[in-house]
Parts: C-alpha cells; structure tokens; sequence
C-alpha cells in the first residue's frame, strides 16, 4: 500500500496527520468522527468518495464568464434592441415605456425608462459612456453587482427628476439613461481612486471629466432627457461604487 500523504492539520497541535485517522497521533484530539472507507485503486488504497461528494462531481460544469464584461453589453444591447423594435413597430417612447410627467402611476416605468431612446445619436453618446467605464467596474465589483448598480443608477436618477418635474408642475416625458451613464463614470472613479490610495499613483482626471461634462450636456442637444437625472445617478454610483468596493474588500 502507498504511504498516504499529510494533508489533514490538527486544530488542537497543529501538526499534519494522514487524513485516514480519527484521532490525531501526536495529542490524541479527534479530528473526525469516524474514518474514510477505503478501497482499492490500482496498488494503492483511496477513501472512497462520499455521497455528497459523488452528486456534486455529477454536476454539470457551468461556463466561466469570468472577464467578459457581461453587465455593460446587457445594457447596451437592451436599449439598442428596444430603439430598433420601436422604430419597426412605430411606436412611441411613452408605448415602450418612457416615464409621463406628472401622471405617471405605472411603477415599472422607473425601470424601463433608462433603456428608452428616440435617438440613434443620444443612445450612441450614452452607450459609449457605459462601454468606457462598465467594464472596469465589473472588475472590482463583479458583472451581477455591477449590473444592480448601474440600473439603480439610472432608475433613481429618473425617479428623482420625475420629483422634481413634477413639483414645478412640468408636463414632459422622460426617458434615456443618462444617470446610468454617469453612474458608471461615478462609480468607476471612486472604486478606482480607492485602488490606487495605497500605490501613490496618480489617475488620470482629463477623461473622466471629459466624459462627465458630455453625459451632464446631453440634454441640451436631446429632447426627453432630463438635466436632473444625471447628477442623481451619479451621486448613487459614487455612493454604491464606494460601498460596494468596500464590501467586496
């Protein structure tokens, strides 16, 4: 029989023992309560694998997506899908879910409205935004995080512009997910200020607030898109990105 290799510590002394024994050779402390079972595997002796541990080698092996920005594609391909299906189908933003100022009693509206666009160009602009800054996030925080956050972003950042759309007693629609953009651009700069605290290197601002100036000029070039959306969104992806970093610490 082969010599069984020392893979088992002790909890009470510290020391290997063979993961074949019940009570530990050294100091006499249990280590399990009853030995493996064993059987014969060539000239040699194995434990022979337990139930558990003979369903869960059944299990179909799952992908790894690990590395693939899967969050920021999502949130472009979804917006970009729905621009298309309403140009086809001719239908309106209100039709595909954009939000009504000031009677807006559908709550899933909040939801939809960040992906709502009537303009290739405005959807552009904003997509590239996500696309520049989503897969970084997903990095330090992960894709379904990342995904949560970034469409809390932009929901909130609509739900704050409808408030206060609706105390000035505007009567307007809102859609696009400017906030969302912003809240990438956010959440992006303090996960990654945050990262290099320790390593005395320096970020470099220019695109960042590049990108931060475009995303809070868009609705002066595109009709719809609320000029209080992006702030709130990005103060809620500062804020998450933040806490979100320091909870995957």
């Amino acid at each position: 029989m082969e010599e069984t290799e020392l893979q088992v510590v002790c909890k009470s002394c510290g020391s290997e023992v063979s993961p074949y024994v019940t009570e530990c050779p050294y100091c006499g402390a249990r280590i399990r309560k009853r030995a493996p079972q064993l059987e014969r595997k060539g000239e040699g002796l194995e434990a022979r694998p337990s139930a558990r541990q003979r369903l869960r080698g059944m299990r179909p092996s799952l992908p790894d997506y690990s590395g693939r920005p899967w969050a920021s594609l999502l949130l472009v391909i979804v917006p970009a899908v729905m621009l298309v299906a309403g140009t086809l189908l001719e239908r309106g933003e209100v039709e595909m879910g954009a939000l009504v100022v000031p009677s807006e009693t559908e709550w899933w509206r909040f939801i939809t409205a960040p992906f709502v666009y009537d303009d290739a160009g405005l959807l552009f602009a904003i997509a590239l935004v996500t696309l520049l800054f989503g897969p970084g996030l997903e990095e330090r925080l992960g894709t379904f995080p990342t995904l949560v956050l970034l469409m809390a972003c932009g929901s909130l950042g609509l739900l704050g512009a409808f408030a206060i759309e609706d105390q000035r007693g505007a009567e307007t629609v809102l859609a696009a997910g400017n906030g969302l953009a912003l809240g990438a651009v956010a959440a992006w700069w303090v996960t990654a200020k945050a990262d290099h605290s320790g390593t005395g290197g320096d970020l470099d601002w220019i695109p960042v607030a590049i990108a931060a100036i475009a995303i809070v000029l868009l609705p002066l070039f595109a009709f719809g898109v609320s000029p209080w959306a992006a702030p709130i969104g990005g103060a809620v992806g500062a804020i998450a990105g933040l806490a979100g970093r320091r909870a995957a610490r």
